[in-house]
């Protein structure tokens, strides 16, 4: 009886750490797949427009689903006028599917003067849309500005 109860607690055992060994690897395999898709996040490339007075710089910081927020720093620059847009009023974000998305907030620099900075905040979108477009409404005289990126 004393061997049947020793051979079950090495079955166990042994079954308890081939669990852990699974579950260890696993985590690993998607943290390495979670790392690698973040590294190819920024491959995203900034982009310009230098129409009329403003010129506008966008880059995508932080695309994934599984992210809080997906953010855009954005940077404009004049030398004439004041830069007192209201960023989160005069953007959206639209997916591949045409569907709008309003930012939740923004992070930098108050709507004044000649040199502004920040990040513009969305929530994300679930699933992943293969291409997004950042459109900026109204901002140095001109009525739209389109900014538009391949996902996959």
């Amino acid at each position: 009886m004393k061997d049947k109860k020793m051979i079950f607690l090495i079955i166990g055992v042994i079954v308890f750490i081939s669990i852990i060994i699974v579950l260890f690897t696993y985590n690993w395999a998607d943290s390495d797949l979670k790392i690698n898709i973040s590294s190819s996040q920024n491959v995203l490339s900034t982009q310009t427009s230098s129409e009329g007075l403003v010129t506008v710089k966008v880059t995508p910081k932080d695309l994934l689903p599984s992210f809080l927020s997906w953010d855009f720093e954005i940077i404009l620059d004049t030398h004439s006028g004041n830069l007192d847009q209201d960023l989160i009023k005069t953007s959206v974000l639209i997916d591949d599917k045409g569907n709008q998305f309003n930012p939740i907030s923004w992070e930098g620099d108050p709507p004044q003067g000649h040199h502004r900075q920040g990040i513009l905040k969305f929530n994300p979108i679930f699933p992943r849309p293969k291409s997004i477009e950042l459109i900026i409404n109204q901002v140095g005289g001109i009525s739209e500005r389109s900014f538009k990126w391949q996902l996959r």
